[in-house]
């Protein structure tokens, strides 16, 4: 490892485990992507019954905000969703976790990977909340000042996003808006939780190993922002039925690209 790395090294928990981050090439995503088809085959009875309980959990949601008149929030929900992604993905942490121990994944590994660490894993979640809210409250915002305080009619918004002015603006300034927020949730949350899972470590320290592992591998980590953007679209695209493949591979993949990254190293002496 390099001096520069060497200088970054973090010893957290009362110098128990030192946080070290590798530097990784514009290939790796590639390979975590294919890491994470393997973990699905291996699993995919587990895998494919943990994402299609998301698939449905989704469908509710619309089919109630349709019913009560909100479906003016669907698309920033939808949106939104980029938010609390990388918590919808714990489970597949837990099944390619139990598939690294030799063991068979159960749905309990997948509905039970919180267990051990619930408390930082759940701060993890506020800290994903608050993005998720934000988002929320700019996309009213927004909506109010492109299109005013009365909705339009539900039959032409979408619409009109794509044929207006006001559509087109609203667009244009949301996106922006939104990929810095998205961006920045991505920071603090990609190989934060799979640390939180696999160490003994407060939910900042598990920050601080994404922030940094985004910082050394900046291009890298881009690549692999706008791989899981665009699958997470494509899912989304066909009505939530895709999602029930494409976000348990996104997880096992994220779990691999939190091994080629990080390296945490249990230190049994405080004053190594």
């Amino acid at each position: 490892m390099s001096a520069a790395a060497s200088r970054h090294d973090k010893e957290s928990s009362g110098a128990r485990v030192k946080i070290s981050i590798k530097n990784v090439g514009m290939g790796r995503p590639r390979v975590w992507l294919s890491s994470g088809f393997e973990d699905f085959r291996a699993a995919t009875a587990v895998s494919l019954s943990y994402g299609m309980f998301w698939v449905g959990l989704s469908i509710a949601v619309t089919a109630g905000a349709l019913t009560l008149g909100l479906w003016h929030w669907l698309l920033p929900l939808v949106a939104g969703f980029m938010f609390i992604g990388p918590l919808v993905a714990v489970g597949s942490y837990g099944i390619s976790k139990a598939l690294e121990e030799g063991r068979s994944p159960t749905l309990g590994d997948a509905f039970g990977a919180w267990r051990g660490h619930t408390g930082q894993l759940a701060m993890m979640g506020v800290m994903m909340m608050i993005f998720f809210l934000a988002w929320i409250r700019l996309a009213t915002l927004l909506f109010a000042l492109f299109f005013g305080l009365q909705s339009p009619d539900p039959s032409t918004v979408y619409a009109s996003l794509l044929t207006t002015p006001e559509g087109l603006g609203m667009l244009v300034v949301g996106l922006a808006f939104g990929c810095v927020l998205a961006f920045g949730a991505f920071s603090i949350s990609v190989v934060a939780i799979p640390t939180l899972m696999d160490q003994d470590l407060t939910f900042m320290e598990g920050i601080e190993a994404s922030i940094r592992s985004v910082a050394r591998n900046f291009r890298p980590m881009l690549l692999w922002a706008a791989i899981l953007t665009g699958c997470v679209l494509v899912g989304m695209a066909t009505f939530y039925i895709g999602l029930a493949l494409i976000l348990p591979v996104l997880g096992h993949a994220s779990w691999h690209a939190y091994e080629d990254l990080v390296v945490c190293e249990r230190l049994d002496d405080p004053g190594a």
